[in-house]
């Protein structure tokens, strides 16, 4: 990435953030709840906490670059846009550290371990709450698009994407708790990550972006498709990767979760792959234990490292990455070299910041 292009990508940054602040500032006063509930503004500022406290944004900076394909000019709806799909990431948040049972999101509580701080005595109370939460930063992302400025037939448009993005994220949900109850195939691995991230944190920003600079993607759908399940892939295995050999400070969670939630992802895949004897025993008696210690984790991690897992891994991505890149180059006849150019080398810079 060039520093203009980085400059850039921190602008847009900035600004959602200034925008996503003064959404919240006023949404209380756009919320119907009656003058007695004091649990109805307590879950708007958590919810406010949780949707400010950090976050890449790289959806709003994807649909941004989305409608520089088309202009680059400014566009009418791309503000709401970008409050519609972070406030579906707020949604997901909620509920994957209420699934996950996470005691920590973005350095600081889950929604859900806020609201047991909350209701010690009440769990039920905490999880209902928690689960509410998220179903209302999910109404809340929908509502936003209906009150876009944009001509009658773009926001129906936008509203199909939005919808059908986040119906694909369930699925995903579904299928990755699915997936953790078997021994799944590389296949499998992939198709999580296209329902669970892909097809909303991508396919749906470069959708809207597009939309709102009024290009038609359902043109297009196939490649933005495979562009954005190349991408999808490539990111959750640097997730994964992360989760076991990333830096627990500047992740803002501990390292290891995945190996004791017993979570089947890449990483402890290409684990089981690549051991045997005493080191695979190793693996299979951490994979599953709650009360896993940081030194058994750092073992497998040495394991990992020893036994080439890393260097792999770290193949894998860049090859899923760079057929990523050709995919968007493929755009470069159609929209504008500025724009292709950055999807071109976004999924590279992603994998590089990994290693």
């Amino acid at each position: 990435m060039t520093e203009q292009v980085l400059d850039r990508v921190a602008g847009y940054e900035r600004r959602f953030n200034m925008l996503f602040e003064e959404y919240f500032d006023t949404l209380s006063a756009g919320v119907d709840a009656p003058s007695f509930s004091r649990f109805t503004p307590d879950c708007l500022q958590l919810l406010r906490d949780l949707s400010l406290r950090g976050g890449k944004r790289m959806r709003v900076v994807l649909l941004h670059e989305a409608a520089r394909l088309v202009t680059a000019e400014p566009v009418e709806g791309l503000d709401a846009a970008a409050l519609s799909i972070e406030l579906l990431q707020t949604h997901g948040l909620v509920h994957d550290d209420l699934i996950d049972d996470s005691s920590t999101r973005r350095g600081g509580p889950s929604t859900y371990y806020a609201y047991r701080e909350r209701f010690p005595g009440h769990p039920q109370t905490a999880l209902g709450l928690t689960v509410l939460a998220g179903d209302l930063a999910l109404a809340l992302s929908l509502r936003v698009l209906l009150d876009a400025k944009v001509p009658v037939t773009v926001r129906q448009a936008m509203v199909e994407v939005h919808t059908r993005a986040a119906a694909d994220t369930f699925v995903g949900q579904i299928i990755d708790l699915e997936r953790d109850a078997t021994t799944p195939d590389e296949e499998v691995l992939h198709c999580v990550a296209d329902y669970k991230s892909a097809r909303y944190s991508i396919l749906a920003p470069l959708q809207l972006g597009l939309l709102a600079a009024g290009e038609q993607p359902n043109l297009f759908l196939q490649e933005l498709r495979e562009y954005a399940r190349l991408v999808g892939i490539c990111g959750q295995m640097r997730d994964d990767y992360l989760d076991l050999f990333g830096d627990a400070a500047i992740m803002g969670k501990p390292t290891g979760t995945d190996l004791r939630d017993g979570r089947h992802s890449y990483t402890v895949r290409a684990l089981l792959s690549a051991v045997d004897g005493p080191e695979r025993a190793v693996v299979q008696a951490a994979l599953g234990d709650p009360s896993c210690t940081p030194e058994t984790i750092a073992a497998v991690r040495e394991i990992a490292e020893n036994r080439g897992v890393t260097v792999r891994m770290r193949a894998d991505m860049r090859r899923y990455a760079e057929q990523a890149s050709i995919v968007a180059a493929g755009w470069r006849p159609r929209w504008r070299e500025e724009a292709v150019t950055f999807f071109e080398h976004l999924p590279l810079w992603s994998v590089e910041r990994a290693m």
